[in-house]
C-alpha cells in the first residue's frame, strides 16, 4: 500500500519589512512568479504579491515558508474557488 502524506496546517502570517522584504508562512505552493507578480497558495486563499524587481529568496513547501525581496507595492487575496457551476454561485 502507498503511504499517505499527512498535511499539517501551518498558521498563515505575513511579515513585511519596509515594503522591501516579505516573509510568509502557511504557503502550500507557488503557482507562478516573475519580477512583477508572485502568485502563492495558502489555506486562506490565493495570495497575489505585486511589485518590481521581485525575487524569491527561499521557498520551503515542507515548512510552508516563503521569503522574497523587491519593491512590494500590493498584496491581495483571492478566495478559494467555489465548487459547483455558474447557477449554484449565482443563487447562493
Amino acid at each position: 500500500m502507498a503511504e499517505e502524506k499527512k498535511s499539517v496546517k501551518v498558521p498563515h502570517s505575513l511579515i513585511l519589512e519596509n515594503r522591501r522584504a516579505l516573509t510568509a508562512t502557511g504557503v502550500s505552493n507557488v503557482d507562478s512568479f516573475d519580477e512583477q507578480t508572485i502568485v502563492a497558495y495558502t489555506d486562506l486563499g490565493q495570495l497575489i504579491i505585486k511589485g518590481t524587481k521581485l525575487q524569491i529568496n527561499k521557498l520551503n513547501i515542507e515548512t510552508g515558508e516563503l521569503t522574497l525581496t523587491g519593491d512590494i507595492s500590493a498584496m491581495s487575496y483571492a478566495e478559494n474557488q467555489l465548487s459547483g457551476g455558474f447557477f449554484s454561485r449565482l443563487f447562493k
